[in-house]
């Protein structure tokens, strides 16, 4: 069942020459789904959250919440919660009188409010720290507080804006892990930002790249990663093995030589996207020179310079990786590449 949707959003910023920040997003949630928005900065990601909000006016289209119109619902009506980056906890408070702010706004007793804020800490891993001074936090529990805050008015949608952003990576890591398990019990709807690919491939249910205010691709993780919807949202995943190629049949000539392509594939001027996992060393094929390489635990990153075309992006085992000036030979595997859609104006 769908809990929020966008039809035909629209937010133009006059002030900057008529830019649109949002240009007729048209998306869905469902309940109990985790949704991240992914995209570059000024892609309209945060413009997004604060129209569902309530905070930042429409300029065209429609927001609805249980299919209801929320044209004119003011933000404390809307029953959603928002977390900001920064955390907004109140410093003059303790960890409980934080917690416990959105339910004493809606006339919340002291006795269930406690019973509600105790819960809440045991659930994000703070028990029994509702005396604790939030100056005393770490980054961590800070944003641990500022998520049971969150949650504590029991909203029908969480909306997270950049919630891991200012942590080391190792805890961001950590956490993404913890928060996907604990919204699975929970139930919660959650509408997220990020501008980091990993927290969002592995917290969400379905992933949404946003590009100049509109939806550039829209799809499980599995899907976007796999299938890329065209040029601009490889390159966002980090994708660089882009080329021009002209395919006739099961192949495709390229400046790196002729390579295989899926069954299926469209014919005649496209661009090709090969994956790094794609790009195999072997003992005949295109010959490259090592420029660079980078551990990355589990593999080696590799940078190769072909004898033709532009530099190449590869992959391979740590055991016997070729250092930085060694000469190679590297094929290509069919099902690591990916005919790209044309880009849409």
């Amino acid at each position: 069942m769908t809990l929020l949707q966008l039809e035909g959003v629209s937010v133009r910023f006059w002030e900057r020459a008529a830019q649109y920040a949002l240009d007729g997003v048209d998306l869905t949630v469902a309940e109990h789904e985790v949704v991240c928005v992914l995209g570059p900065s000024g892609s309209g990601k945060s413009t997004l959250l604060r129209v569902v909000a309530g905070l930042q006016r429409l300029s065209a289209g429609r927001v609805l919440l249980g299919g209801a119109d929320q044209a004119g619902v003011p933000v404390h009506r809307r029953g959603v919660g928002l977390m900001f980056q920064d955390h907004q906890l109140f410093p003059h408070r303790d960890i409980g009188a934080n917690v416990s702010f959105g339910l004493r706004m809606r006339g919340a007793g002291r006795a269930s409010s406690a019973e509600r804020v105790a819960q809440l800490l045991e659930l994000v891993g703070l028990p029994g720290a509702q005396a604790r001074a939030v100056a005393s936090l770490s980054g961590g529990e800070q944003q641990r507080v500022a998520l049971a805050r969150a949650l504590a008015p029991s909203p029908r949608l969480l909306m997270l804006d950049e919630p891991l952003g200012q942590l080391d990576r190792g805890l961001r890591e950590r956490l993404v892990v913890e928060l996907r398990g604990l919204f699975s019990r929970l139930g919660t709807t959650v509408l997220a930002v990020t501008h980091d690919q990993g927290e969002a491939f592995a917290l969400a249910d379905r992933v949404v790249v946003m590009r100049d205010g509109r939806i550039a691709q829209a799809g499980t993780p599995l899907e976007v990663w796999q299938r890329p919807a065209s040029e601009f949202v490889a390159r966002f995943l980090g994708f660089e093995n882009v080329v021009p190629a002209v395919i006739s049949g099961d192949a495709a000539a390229t400046a790196w030589g002729k390579v295989a392509v899926p069954d299926g594939s469209p014919e005649g001027e496209q661009r090709l996207l090969i994956r790094p996992a794609g790009v195999v060393l072997c003992a005949a094929g295109l010959r490259c020179e090592v420029v660079s390489r980078t551990f990355r635990g589990t593999h080696v990153a590799l940078r190769l310079r072909p004898e033709a075309g532009p530099v190449l992006e590869a992959e391979c085992g740590l055991a016997g990786a070729p250092a930085v000036g060694d000469r190679v030979a590297v094929t290509f595997t069919p099902a690591e590449v990916v005919v790209l859609p044309p880009e849409t104006p």
